[in-house]
Formats: structure tokens, C-alpha cells, sequence
């Protein structure tokens, strides 16, 4: 029927990175039946249901190198696409969306093995290898950086940015016993938190919290040493759940360089010294912080060379530097993307 609504299955798992956007596409088509496609015991599992039906399917991702256990990943990989396929079939759908990573295989192979139109968003500086080889089945691949552009030269691209959660485009309150005239540092490890970056952080403390700066540290649940420092102007917790309050409220993020979090800091407007995680795949991070250096907005460190004398000293200039912040916050803004998910939904409404 002409006036029924068009069916779009949504591929994304594992991440915050991979689903935050996915999800803030999907509340900007609200005239589409949606359904999502994912893996059991992923994050998908907790943040989908309550919006959008879940299927899944069992599928993992190729280590590095050929080895005893590809035979079996590859035999897994096949079956899922068989699954995928027989589900597109059945429900009816006309387009697949994905955030890529390896749930984005077995739906892209699927879709396009019997027609049906696929968009794939791409969030990081480098494209993964997913994005690569699979772009060309791709009828459009968004980009989350204009950059990704030079690695996709056989794909039809769309410089869309990266979508963020809704609360990141409105002014939050931030419910924290901080003073509004106090300056303030806050630590974001990502979402497995960052235990090497969290140590020479407690360092440095001491001279930051001297100078009248307080600090919100996000340290994830993984620092068996969390709890060791202790001082009233020092915030210690493994999590936050307002983080658009948090970097809204920040004067200096000290941060990895994932795609998601940098969006949320290009939104926000808020500077950023950034340690790219070192064991990322393919260095992606370093990719993704050098468009902030490159712009302004931040200060990219390898954490090989980070030293607590080091990284003390930056943050204590730019403390002692107002107007270097603030221009470092304007400079943030020119790398947002504030109507990213609409772009990214008018996309697909061009597309299916």
C-alpha cells in the first residue's frame, strides 16, 4: 500500500559510539517502522527494547591475522547472513542502516544480495575496515569527519557529522556540588574508562586543585585504585550519567579521542587536551584527534610520551589562560554538527 510507512532495520551494537547515533536517527524518522539488529549481551540489549523491536543474531568480528578459529568465524558469518536475509525477507523491509563494526557485515551482504538499499555512517577520521570494504555495497556512507572522504574514494559520501543525544543540544543542569565561578577540569576515560590516563591524573592533581580548579573524574569501574585520593574539590566516580550537564558545565576536558566523545565536545563547545587510546584499531584515535589539533579546539598527546610533569603544566597554562579557553571553545564549535541527525535522516528518506 502507498500509504503504508517504510520499514528500516537499524544494524548497530556494542558501543555508545555505535548506538547513540543510530538511536538519535531513529527518533528523527518517526513516520518509520523500525527495528533493530543486534548481538545478545550488548549494550544494544538495555538501551533498544523500550523503543524498537530487537533482533539478533550471533556474529564476532575477525581477530588479527588468519588462524585456526577464522574457519569458524567465517562459517558464523555466512549463517548470520542467511538469518539476516530471511528476516529482511520476512518483515518486509526497504532499507538497512548501520554504524558499522562487524553487525554492519552481515546486514550490508544481506540487503544488498537481494536489493534492498543500504546507508552506512561512518563516525571516525579513518573509516574502519568494515566501512572500507563494504562501502562499495553501500548505496551512501554519512561521515562523521569531512576527512573520512580521502579513504572512501569508491563510495558516494555525505558529510553529515555524527548525531549526538538530544540533551547535548539543550542547556543542562548540572547536579554536582560545584561552584559556578570555579573553573573545572573533567576527566572522561570513555566507556571502558582509562586506568593509565586516570594515574597520571591523580599526579597531577594536587597542583590543579592548588590553583583553585575542581575536578570531575570519570573513572570507570575498572581502577582498582579509584577510591586513593581524596579532596573536597576532587570528584572521583566511575560514571555520570548527565554528561551533556558535564561537559557543558567544563571549562577543560581531559579525554580519548573517540568519535562520539569528540562530538560531544564539538557540541558543547569545550576544550579538550586528548590522549588517544593507544591500542585502538589502527591508531583510529590519533586520526580523530588530530582534526581537533588541527582546528584548535584541542591538545593531542600519545600516551607513550605523557608525562605527569607534562600534562601538569599544560593544564595549569591553560588555566592560567582564559582567553587561549575560550578561543579553543570557539574553535571546538566550527567542528559541530548541531543538525546532524537531521541530515543524516533526510539522507535516508532520499535513499529508501
Amino acid at each position: 500500500m502507498a500509504n503504508e510507512p517504510k520499514r528500516l532495520l537499524i544494524a548497530a551494537s556494542g558501543t555508545g559510539g555505535h548506538l547513540f547515533p543510530a538511536i538519535a536517527l531513529a527518533e528523527k524518522l518517526p513516520d518509520y517502522e523500525i527495528e533493530w539488529l543486534g548481538v545478545p549481551n550488548r549494550l544494544e540489549t538495555q538501551l533498544v527494547p523500550a523503543q524498537y523491536p530487537l533482533n539478533t543474531i550471533e556474529v564476532e568480528g575477525f581477530q588479527q591475522g588468519f588462524g585456526l578459529g577464522t574457519l569458524g568465524i567465517l562459517l558464523r558469518l555466512t549463517g548470520s547472513i542467511r538469518q539476516v536475509r530471511q528476516l529482511l525477507k520476512d518483515k518486509n523491509f526497504q532499507g538497512v542502516f548501520s554504524t558499522g563494526g562487524y553487525i554492519a557485515a552481515p546486514a550490508i551482504i544481506a540487503a544488498r544480495s537481494i536489493g534492498i538499499p543500504v546507508i552506512m555512517h561512518e563516525s571516525n577520521a579513518l573509516p574502519g575496515k568494515v566501512t572500507r570494504w563494504l562501502s562499495p555495497w553501500c548505496n551512501s556512507v554519512a561521515l562523521g569527519f569531512e576527512y573520512g572522504a580521502h579513504y572512501l574514494p569508491r563510495a558516494g559520501t555525505a558529510y553529515t557529522g555524527t548525531p549526538v543525544r538530544a540533551q547535548f543540544r539543550t542547556p543542562q543542569k548540572l547536579e554536582l556540588p560545584i561552584p559556578e565561578d570555579v573553573p573545572l577540569i573533567a576527566v572522561v576515560g570513555g566507556s571502558q574508562g582509562a586506568v593509565a590516563v586516570n594515574q597520571i591524573v591523580r599526579e597531577c592533581a594536587p597542583a590543579w586543585l592548588n590553583a583553585g580548579a575542581w575536578i570531575v573524574h570519570l573513572t570507570g569501574d575498572n581502577d582498582p585504585d579509584a577510591q586513593s585520593f581524596q579532596h573536597p574539590q576532587y570528584l572521583s566516580m566511575p560514571f555520570y550519567d548527565n554528561m551533556a550537564a558535564l561537559l557543558q558545565r567544563t571549562n577543560l576536558a581531559i579525554s580519548r579521542a573517540g568519535a562520539g566523545t569528540l562530538t560531544e565536545l564539538a557540541v558543547t563547545q569545550t576544550p579538550a587536551i586528548l590522549i588517544p587510546y593507544p591500542f585502538a584499531a589502527e591508531d583510529h584515535q590519533v586520526y580523530n584527534g588530530a582534526i581537533f589539533n588541527s582546528a584548535g579546539a584541542g591538545l593531542v598527546f600519545r600516551q607513550s610520551e605523557l608525562t605527569p610533569h607534562l600534562l601538569e603544566s599544560k593544564v595549569l597554562n591553560l588555566l592560567q589562560s582564559p582567553e587561549q579557553l575560550q578561543q579553543m571553545a570557539q574553535k571546538a564549535a566550527t567542528l559541530a554538527v548541531p543538525d546532524s541527525a537531521e541530515r543524516l535522516a533526510d539522507l535516508v528518506r532520499r535513499t529508501l
